[in-house]
């Protein structure tokens, strides 16, 4: 097996409930997901199966969607509903112009501290874990992107947004902020992750029609995780030279996508799935998804010497 599963993940089941569900319908193959959803949370969870798991790391950069409700006027903990949530005092309620106002400062790349009730590690612990135990938790600011916020309903105290955001981003954590710059406080109340990239939940598959008769059928093809990248389609022979890991002439390449090598400043070498960063390998230069005459991925190249591309990672499709 090698594709991708778009799954919906209900309320009140992990990240992990799904992979284990996914796990026992393919053992012994190999599954991952890309990016944790919380138990609170719905939607797509984008899940990899076989030597699909090596391209985790490409689709958790794509952009992320979701609806997620808030509650202002409350704090907790977690920064939702799934711990103790206080309700705040002579505190701000906002209208809706102070909402739509405010939501420009944090559109772009902006600075966020990761809730502490979060799966980040702590000297080799979940920082969930820490706080559940009443150790005191910090978690220094970090750089997330976010491309879009827009209302979609407001009745005080409940607020719908409507948010696009990159890799990183804690959506909980964005409505506490927000709520912060506009005195007051926030939980979330219900979140659905509505898109990764292409992957829609309006075409995911329900968890409880996973079967170990059927899965083939319900599994994309792993071009799906690479659709953004540059794209060569290699001859039977390349296909071949690449398999056993030897270089090819990138001249006689036919690529399609922004390919210029001119940033390399030395060959990279083969790594591996989870060590690739979207778009580009060690050495600066574009990955590209390669495929063969038949239009299966067999590798991501890369630049590997001068005029040269080679193997960054290699898959067997049949």
């Amino acid at each position: 097996m090698f594709g991708i599963l778009n799954i919906h993940k209900p309320s009140g089941w992990t990240s992990r409930d799904v992979v284990n569900r996914v796990q026992g319908r393919v053992r012994p193959v190999k599954v991952g997901h890309a990016g944790t959803l919380d138990p609170l949370a719905t939607g797509v969870l984008v899940v990899a199966v076989g030597p699909a798991t090596r391209l985790i790391s490409l689709v958790q950069q794509m952009p992320k969607e979701y609806q997620a409700t808030f509650l202002l006027g409350r704090t907790s903990p977690s920064e939702d509903t799934q711990s103790k949530v206080t309700c705040l005092r002579s505190v701000a309620q906002p209208t809706l112009a102070d909402i739509e106002a405010a939501l420009p400062a944090w559109i772009g790349d902006v600075e966020q501290r990761p809730p502490i009730y979060s799966a980040l590690k702590i000297h080799g612990r979940r920082a969930y874990q820490l706080a559940r135990q009443g150790c005191e938790v910090s978690l220094p600011p970090r750089i997330v992107s976010i491309f879009s916020i827009n209302i979609v309903r407001y009745a005080y105290p409940e607020l719908e947004l409507s948010i696009v955001c990159g890799s990183g981003t804690y959506v909980r954590s964005l409505g506490r902020d927000l709520a912060e710059s506009l005195g007051t406080g926030a939980v979330m109340s219900a979140l659905n992750r509505v898109a990764i990239g292409r992957y829609l939940d309006a075409d995911a598959v329900d968890i409880e029609q996973l079967q170990a008769t059927s899965i083939k059928t319900q599994l994309l093809s792993p071009l799906t995780a690479v659709s953004h990248l540059p794209q060569a389609m290699l001859s039977a022979e390349q296909a071949e030279e690449i398999r056993h890991g030897r270089f090819i002439a990138a001249a006689e390449v036919n690529i399609a996508g922004n390919t210029s090598f001119a940033s390399t400043s030395g060959p990279a070498r083969p790594v591996s799935g989870a060590a690739l960063t979207p778009g580009k390998n060690e050495s600066r230069g574009p990955i590209i998804a390669a495929t063969n005459p038949l239009g299966q991925l067999v590798a991501l190249l890369g630049a590997r010497s001068p005029g040269r591309l080679g193997p960054l990672c290699n898959f067997n499709p049949c």
